[in-house]
């Protein structure tokens, strides 16, 4: 088995997109354990959330540094539209453009993903 992590939440959102972002990581920590081939691909307003966990003193923070190496990259397009660019560029992600998504710059393809046989995992 192979998964695929997605993280939808908005870290603006408050505790339930906290707990989604957490239990996001949470499998992702626990498929890694296991050996179980892992990614992590920020999506949609989940685009914000490397820039918030970057800072030490989030509640987040070890568990996202524990987990940096299976971070595939950030969706290019949604990470323009919801202004998290910048901070994305800075945490030295890879900006994912492989779905070609008339008028964005580009997003991860689900579809290639599923084909590359992983298991999809939204939160």
């Amino acid at each position: 088995m192979k998964a695929a992590i997605i993280i939808l939440s908005d870290p603006k959102a408050g505790e339930e997109a906290l707990g989604r972002m957490f239990n996001g990581l949470a499998a992702a920590y626990d498929f890694k354990q296991k050996g179980t081939e892992t990614g992590i691909y920020f999506q949609g307003t989940g685009t914000r959330w490397p820039g918030v966990l970057a800072a030490s003193s989030h509640p987040i923070h070890a568990l996202y540094k524990a987990l940096e190496d299976k971070v595939v990259g950030i969706s290019c397009g949604c990470a323009d539209v919801f202004g998290a660019r910048e901070e994305v560029e800075k945490a030295g992600f890879d900006l994912i453009t492989d779905n070609s998504v008339p008028g964005t710059s580009g997003l991860p393809s689900i579809a290639q993903i599923s084909a590359d046989g992983y298991t999809v995992f939204i939160f």
